[in-house]
């Protein structure tokens, strides 16, 4: 009994100071992250006239939908004042619909051609690969800034300004970042498996779209919900090549709650519940397809 108490005394792990130490950190930037997040939220369900009265409180100060109510067109400009809003109103839903049309667009394009591309840099052998492979690596460098201006340019001249196209075109075909982003997956599947399919009589594009795109399904998945989010939150280029009523995106339109009141204060309430359900599609994207994000980070360390 004596040997047995000694070895479960042995055998127990205590928790060492370093350990509470590393949770605390963790914990107290997982609370700094989390924690504009809920404010946003709590200003959303809130009274702007009301803010003001109790703005150290971490729950909604009068409680109310109206902010909601007037995102989505739902009240009138009367009552929309009675609850400190501005009074300004935007057509919610059809500028959820450009920004809809926009980045699915962009995604179905980046993710299509990206991988095509991806696929010739790592499989096909051509000369001067490697070296336009590193001057698209060199691209990543660049501040996308740096290119908005010569983009905006051409899109001008193109006759292209305050159009779907003109606004799609620059980042539809591939980025450095995709193409970069497949072909290490690429570079991963067993070369045996397509030299199987090239006996049997099967050409690159064969072998690509029925042996490599099914195999790759989670980083598929993975690049198709991180362009989209990138797309969906895009807000200069947008605002450059697309800032009339029937392009406009729903970033861009959300400067219209900032239009100041009588008093000069914003409609804080009104913006916030405005950001929360912009964010509502992304934030659905990426809880429906974590699973497959998590595949494809477990691929990478096989």
């Amino acid at each position: 009994m004596q040997q047995l108490m000694r070895k479960t005394r042995s055998g127990s792990k205590r928790i060492s100071w370093g350990t509470l130490l590393a949770w605390a950190v963790m914990i107290f930037f997982l609370v700094l992250t989390i924690f504009p997040f809920l404010w946003m939220v709590r200003t959303a369900f809130s009274t702007t006239r009301s803010l003001p009265s109790d703005p150290a409180s971490l729950l909604p100060v009068d409680f109310t939908l109206g902010a909601f109510k007037r995102v989505l067109g739902l009240s009138t400009a009367a009552e929309a004042m009675a609850e400190g809003g501005s009074g300004a109103a935007i057509n919610f839903w059809h500028y959820f619909f450009n920004s809809m049309v926009y980045s699915t667009a962009i995604t179905i394009g980046q993710v299509t051609f990206s991988s095509m591309a991806a696929y010739a840099f790592s499989r096909l052998r051509w000369r001067g690969r490697d070296a336009v492979f590193a001057i698209f690596l060199g691209a990543m460098l660049v501040p996308p800034i740096f290119t908005s201006l010569p983009n905006f340019m051409l899109i001008k001249n193109l006759g292209l300004l305050n159009s779907y196209v003109g606004m799609v075109l620059p980042t539809f075909f591939m980025t450095p970042f995709a193409i970069f982003f497949m072909r290490q997956f690429f570079l991963n599947i067993s070369r045996e498996v397509e030299e199987s399919a090239e006996i049997d009589g099967a050409g690159p594009f064969r072998i690509f779209f029925t042996i490599d795109l099914p195999i790759l399904r989670a980083p598929l998945t993975t690049l198709t919900v991180l362009v989209f989010i990138t797309a969906w939150n895009d807000y200069f280029w947008p605002l450059l090549a697309g800032n009339t009523e029937s392009t406009k995106v729903l970033t861009v339109a959300l400067g219209a709650f900032r239009a100041q009141t009588a008093t000069g204060s914003p409609d804080w309430a009104g913006l916030m519940a405005a950001t929360l359900i912009a964010a509502l599609p992304v934030f659905i994207l990426f809880m429906l397809f974590a699973p497959k994000i998590v595949d494809s980070i477990s691929y990478t360390s096989k």
